[in-house]
């Protein structure tokens, strides 16, 4: 399993990373057609566009992963964190199962709208021409990278210590 957690690893690394550059993109092509209209009189014509359709879905999802491995997401709880004994594992488990389950429905059904869109070649038009079946690609790629880490810790997360 450490091999797999390895993978993981870098596989959840690397989304963040774009995901960071994604918003990186964003600063950049917001401030620019703020400076365009300004002093040239000339919007940047693609910005909106790539934002919508591309950079918004990648910075919502790309980092989902990393950032619940790194303990940065928020939660509600409702029961304390560590039970003792076998309802203590089976509150911890299904904790990870359940946000699995939910995200991989999410997965499930965006992943059908993304197939569907590279199907029919669906394409959004404006000042370019985007495809849109890479657009709705990025969903079903950061929601899946967070079911295999929920999975993987279900999997391999030792059961809370006894007090």
């Amino acid at each position: 399993m450490n091999v797999i957690g390895t993978i993981l690893r870098k596989l959840e690394d690397a989304l963040h990373l774009l995901g960071c550059l994604g918003l990186l993109v964003v600063v950049v092509l917001i401030n620019a057609d703020i400076l365009m209209r300004l002093v040239l009189h000339v919007p940047v014509q693609f910005q909106f566009e790539l934002t919508e359709l591309y950079l918004m879905p990648a910075l919502a999802t790309l980092s989902l992963s990393r950032v619940f491995r790194d303990g940065g997401h928020l939660a509600l709880d409702f029961v304390p964190e560590h039970l003792p004994g076998v309802p203590g594992v089976v509150v911890d488990k299904l904790r990870l199962l359940l946000p699995a389950l939910f995200f991989g429905l999410v997965v499930w059904m965006s992943g059908k709208f993304a197939l569907h869109a590279f199907q029919r070649g669906e394409v959004e038009y404006g000042v370019v021409d985007w495809p849109l079946g890479w657009a709705y690609a990025i969903v079903p790629l950061g929601c899946g990278v967070l079911v295999l880490r929920l999975i993987y810790d279900a999997l391999t997360r030792e059961a809370p210590a006894q007090v």
